[in-house]
Parts: C-alpha cells; structure tokens; sequence
C-alpha cells in the first residue's frame, strides 16, 4: 500500500503533470471505483484541477466548482501517465481521466479490487476521511509522545494506525522500529524517554529521506515503480538477509496476511518473536488497512 513518502510523491507528479490543466473527460468503468454516486464523475469534465492534497494515505483532488476527488489506492492501486487517448486497460483498468497533453490512469492489480474514489462536493465532507492521526512530519516531540501513550499498544500497531499518525504503514514502520533500534512488540506505555526521542527522531529521518530518494528517483517523470519493497530497505521484506547494521539475518513475524521485519540483535536483544503461538496472541493489535 502506498505510504507517506510515495503518496508525496505522486501529488508532486500529478502537479507537474495535471496541476491547472481541464479535465477533458472522465470514465471509470470498474463499478468497485466509485463509493458516492452524487456529484458524478461526468460533473468534472470541463472543470480545472486546482489543487491537491494528502489525507493519510489518500490522495485528494481539488477540482474547480468546490469538487473533491478523494482517492484511496488500498494495497495495489497505481497511477499512470499515458499518452493522449490511450485507452484504458480491460485488464485492471478501474478509471481514466483525459487532459490535452495526456491521459491519466487508475488500475488495481490482481482481484481483489478495493482502490476506492469518493467525490464530494465542499471541503465539509472531506472531514470523514479524516482518520485523525498526527502528521508525523511535523508533530512536536510531545505531541508525538501523547499520541502514541494514549492507549497501550505495541509499537508496531501504534506507528501503523492511522488515529496515532497520519500515512504511516507496514513498510516504514519496519524501517522506522529498525533505525530506533525498538523491538515491533515494545509497549508504548514501556518506552523511556530517551527511547521515544529516538522513535521520533527516526520516525522523521526515515520518512523525509525515503521521500526524498523517490523524488530523486522519478525527477520530472511520472512514478513508474510504486512498491512497498525495495532493495535498499534495511528490513522490510528482507527475511533471511543480513542486516545492513549487524549482518544478522533478518527475522519476522507473519499473522494472517501482514507480515513485520526486524532484526534480533539491533531491536530485540538477540531474542526471535516470530513464532506462530505469538502471532495468534497478536489478533487485534496488529496492523490493519487503512
């Protein structure tokens, strides 16, 4: 699922690329899109894109006339620049928006299609996709230490709900935990507080220079390679290689669908969590979609 650092990512592309430009003509044919059915989709074309936005991991589109096109790519929604009149693929092609210098496409790979698009119109309504969470951008240290005390949680759960902080999710919660050297399974009530100063220190270290790699990576092109597991990753979805700091292989956790990457030694005194007694004790603290 597209997290904080790629959503920023594609809204500075879609700037670049639709940023003040008129919508000559929308479609979504994949019936599983569209969550609201008032205004419709038709009701953009002719209008201008005039701005947008990140909600947690959700893309907003200003649209002029006071639209709002809210966005949710869930696990395997993407964005595509396309040459003008480019036709839709058949094959996971869920909506498509048309402007003179090109076509933007929406697509959902695999069957399981859970990308949604809700339009609204007046910012009022935008408050509902609102989750709550903080901006860990630009969260005070104490902010970011209430927050995240407020219930006690594992840490892992905390960094990844989307009422703790805003974007953050499976993948760079691992990376986070990792630069921190903080087991996934440490409680937050449990954290010292020169331990919650280096969670927020990497919290933010860990999002501003993956961000900053990916913009790096796509320039003034269009995302191309938005994926939650990339090589240079310390720990997320490295099971099995060593650990860039200590060269200890890298362990995990699996439960139902969602899997955590840590390395024993760094984060967890040489000790392994990743054992199936453990994992079902997890049940509901333990990430979910968001």
């Amino acid at each position: 699922m597209p997290e904080l650092p790629d959503v920023a990512v594609y809204i500075k592309a879609l700037e670049r690329f639709a940023g003040g430009r008129v919508i000559q003509g929308a479609s979504a044919p994949a019936v599983s899109l569209l969550r609201t059915y008032d205004p419709p989709l038709q009701e953009v074309t002719g209008r201008e894109v005039t701005g947008f936005r990140r909600m947690g991991k959700r893309i907003v589109w200003e649209v002029e006339g006071g639209l709002f096109l809210v966005f949710h790519l869930m696990v395997a929604g993407r964005f595509h620049w396309r040459k003008p009149e480019v036709a839709l693929p058949k094959k996971g092609g869920l909506a498509a928006f048309g402007f003179e210098h090109g076509t933007l496409h929406l697509t959902e790979r695999g069957t399981r299609k859970r990308a949604s698009l809700h339009i609204h119109r007046g910012a009022a309504a935008l408050a509902e996709h609102d989750r709550g969470g903080l901006e860990p951008l630009s969260a005070r240290r104490d902010e970011f230490a209430a927050a995240l005390t407020a219930d006690n949680r594992t840490l892992k759960r905390a960094l990844t709900d989307p009422r703790v902080l805003s974007g953050i999710g499976n993948a760079y919660s691992d990376e986070i935990l990792h630069r921190a050297r903080l087991s996934p399974l440490a409680l937050t009530s449990r954290l010292t507080d020169s331990e919650m100063a280096r969670l927020h220190r990497s919290t933010g270290a860990v999002l501003r220079e993956w961000t900053e790699r990916l913009r790096a990576e796509v320039g003034e092109g269009f995302p191309g390679k938005v994926t939650a597991f990339r090589s240079e990753m310390a720990v997320h979805g490295k099971y099995g290689s060593p650990c860039p700091v200590c060269e200890t292989p890298v362990a995990r956790i699996v439960y139902k669908s969602n899997e955590t990457n840590y390395c024993p030694v760094c984060q967890t005194g040489g000790r392994l969590l990743a054992d199936r007694a453990l994992s079902r004790l997890l049940k509901d603290d333990w990430p979910g979609d968001a």
